[in-house]
């Protein structure tokens, strides 16, 4: 028997949470004015990031899948920069007896700020207990034809308040996290992002569509663009009037769905006369899921009698 581990980007529990997330993320103490601004923004989406829970039941329906077709696995959740931990993660995964596990890092494009910071932690983690798992990483799945199946059923569902007429006249505006170009030009994330839309597009026919780079950080340089409110003023400039913006970097409902598409970039569509939505995110879909159970299958079948070491679904193909 195999463990499973579901790892995401963490989140704090509570506004009260943010000094230490942040903390971690940053990897020093953080100025108070920006603790005092990520906390205003947990408090008005309620007062807490869904993500943990979305991802515990994600990890749950991957269990119930995997097993039911003969993978015997126990699944967990690791974050990065929030608890659980991953290092705690697999310290309670070496309790329970596993030396085998199974990572599936929770967002499709592949970067070494996004699967390679993943990649890095468990490494890490593994290293401090003495190599004692054997770590293999699935990653790549931004082509699977069920992940591209899912963002497009996640459209049509975003498309059906519009009738026919209005409907042809809706503007898509795909988003992903943005990332400093230092980083990104050695990275396949954008070059994977493209691919991803490009296939949903495929499976919608003719729409008018955008890109765009959303929630940058604070590093200096360059970060990714064009941003999503460059896009916007250029929508309005050519008189689009409805936007359904599809955050397809992001497979989980947190802050940058909630607090940045749902108040920030919906605000400053409204102040241009035009009506942005979004499309739900993926979360418990059945399709994405089913995706996941896929590509960790293929994973299973390919990583048997391999060394213990971190590989990842394009070593084991």
């Amino acid at each position: 028997m195999k463990a499973l581990l579901l790892m995401a980007f963490g989140s704090p529990r509570s506004p009260e949470d943010a000094d230490s997330f942040l903390a971690r993320l940053l990897g020093r103490t953080p100025p108070s004015a920006l603790v005092e601004r990520v906390k205003e923004k947990y408090r008005l989406i309620g007062g807490e990031s869904p993500l943990l829970a979305i991802t515990e039941q994600q990890a749950k329906a991957l269990e119930e899948k995997l097993n039911a077709r003969g993978h015997p696995l126990r699944s967990y959740v690791g974050m990065l920069y929030s608890e659980p931990l991953i290092e705690e993660t697999l310290r309670g995964i070496l309790r329970d007896g596993f030396e085998e596990v199974v990572a599936l890092p929770m967002t499709p494009f592949r970067s070494r700020y996004t699967t390679g910071a993943y990649r890095e932690a468990l490494g890490q983690a593994n290293r401090l207990l003495g190599n004692r798992l054997n770590l293999t990483v699935v990653e790549g799945w931004h082509l699977h034809p069920l992940f591209l199946q899912s963002i497009s059923e996640r459209i049509e569902e975003g498309l059906t308040p519009y009738g026919l007429e209005e409907r042809r006249k809706v503007h898509l505006l795909f988003t992903a996290h943005s990332l400093p170009e230092s980083v990104a030009g050695e990275d396949p994330y954008v070059s994977d992002m493209v691919q991803s839309v490009k296939g949903v597009l495929n499976r919608l026919g003719p729409v008018s569509w955008h890109l765009a780079f959303q929630s940058r950080g604070g590093g200096p340089g360059r970060w990714l663009g064009p941003d999503v409110e460059t896009v916007l003023v250029e929508l309005k400039r050519i008189g689009v009037r409805d936007v359904l913006l599809v955050p397809i970097g992001f497979v989980s409902d947190h802050i940058e769905v909630l607090y940045d598409i749902d108040r920030v970039y919906r605000e400053k569509a409204g102040s241009f006369g035009m009506r942005l939505r979004r499309t739900q995110s993926l979360n418990c879909s059945e399709t994405f899921l089913e995706a996941l159970a896929l590509a960790i299958e293929k994973t299973l079948g390919s990583s048997d009698g391999k060394n213990p070491r971190i590989q990842t679904e394009k070593d084991a193909s």
